[in-house]
């Protein structure tokens, strides 16, 4: 992924809320299947990270990219933002130059 691409991205998840929230349970099973399910509907989300998760938000982030074969946009603060092309690509919404 270019610096541009990724600049565009940041910009679209920008306006997005989470859809997703990560507490003191961490990254759980359930979770990554909800989060790679999302990626395949949305393409593009953001997920908070909660205060009371211990866990390290740039390893958390890592890793949730490598489960879901998806890419890590940004980490910013306390929010990830995940991108994944679909599938079909009839069906994509985002188009990166």
């Amino acid at each position: 992924m270019t610096s541009k691409q990724r600049s565009m991205l940041k910009g679209l998840a920008m306006t997005m809320d989470p859809i997703f929230q990560i507490g003191k349970s961490g990254l759980t099973p359930e979770l990554t299947e909800a989060v790679k399910d999302a990626l395949d509907k949305r393409e593009l989300i953001k997920i908070n990270l909660l205060k009371n998760c211990d866990d390290d938000k740039n390893e958390i982030a890592n890793t949730l990219a490598e489960r879901t074969n998806s890419e890590l946009v940004q980490v910013i603060g306390k929010k990830i933002v995940l991108f994944k092309y679909q599938k079909d690509a009839k069906k994509r919404k985002i188009e990166l130059d």
